[in-house]
């Protein structure tokens, strides 16, 4: 069974990728007019796994959703919510069903969710969790035990290249490497000065993919709440001010991304689009990155 993002990154085809968050219900519907939207123009989709600790319908449901769709899937998976043999099962289940892409996340903290009284796990962190799926790669779970039938997952994580300080976060992403990591998609670059910083780090592993995340803003006030209450990202007053100033800033944030996405299309080697609540934009994001 062919793996099409691992094929277009193993053969420097530049792809595009974006995400699909499940909802907080049984209803696929949104899921799915999402997905035939974009299936023409996105190469693979981050099934996101209680995305900023609210609780949806479980990644691995929808990753193989997005499967038997015809799509190819990135199945997030999180070590907030499972310990790690859990982990490992729904790893089983998801490579059962033909998926070939995981990215692995620590996850965000449940204070930031709408479950503040849940207890969180953190069993492990996202390198032990690579590890692990190293590991079932190779035919073993974590303890040694052979399984029966191995998996064979292209193996992703995040990198957040505008983190300040930056040394913690080249520490990680080395130990990422080591443990066995093929791609890396990063948080969302605002700031292309600080991007060129970790190119000029990331440039000498050889074989590593990365994939650059972008975020379609909806207006200053969107770009506000993030500076404030999302760890790791930095909005700039420029950017800001645009937005403010902007006749329609829904369209100014659109025409924002897309210019730092050309700036770093030669510095990477793919665009993860974020768009949330405007999903719909995302070929308007396309057609402008494209012009």
């Amino acid at each position: 069974m062919s793996n099409k993002l691992k094929e277009n990154l193993d053969n420097n085809v530049f792809s595009y990728t974006s995400e699909l968050s499940p909802e907080r219900g049984t209803d696929l519907a949104k899921m799915k007019s999402v997905y035939d939207m974009l299936k023409d123009r996105i190469t693979a989709f981050n099934v996101t796994d209680n995305q900023g600790a609210n609780m949806k319908m479980s990644s691995l449901a929808g990753s193989i959703y997005i499967k038997q769709l015809g799509g190819e899937p990135i199945f997030q998976q999180t070590c907030r919510d499972r310990n790690r043999m859990a982990l490992e099962s729904d790893l089983l289940g998801a490579a059962a069903f033909g998926v070939k892409n995981i990215l692995a996340l620590t996850g965000d903290y449940i204070s930031f969710g709408d479950h503040k009284h849940a207890k969180a796990v953190y069993d492990i962190d996202s390198v032990n969790l690579i590890e692990i799926v190293k590991g079932l790669n190779a035919g073993a779970d974590m303890n040694g035990n052979k399984l029966s039938g191995a998996t064979d997952f292209y193996i992703g994580a995040a990198v957040n290249p505008e983190s300040v300080p930056l040394e913690p976060q080249i520490m990680k992403f080395e130990k990422k490497i080591l443990s066995g990591c093929n791609f890396f998609q990063t948080q969302a670059v605002f700031d292309t000065a600080k991007f060129t910083k970790f190119y000029d780090f990331y440039s000498r592993y050889e074989g590593i993919k990365i994939i650059a995340g972008i975020y379609i803003l909806k207006s200053a006030k969107t770009a506000r709440f993030m500076n404030r209450a999302i760890p790791g990202i930095y909005i700039t007053e420029r950017i800001i001010g645009e937005l403010e100033s902007a006749a329609d800033p829904l369209k100014k944030g659109i025409e924002i991304a897309a210019g730092i996405a050309r700036e770093l299309k030669p510095l990477v080697h793919g665009i993860h689009i974020m768009a949330y609540g405007v999903e719909d934009k995302i070929p308007y994001f396309l057609d402008e990155l494209e012009k």
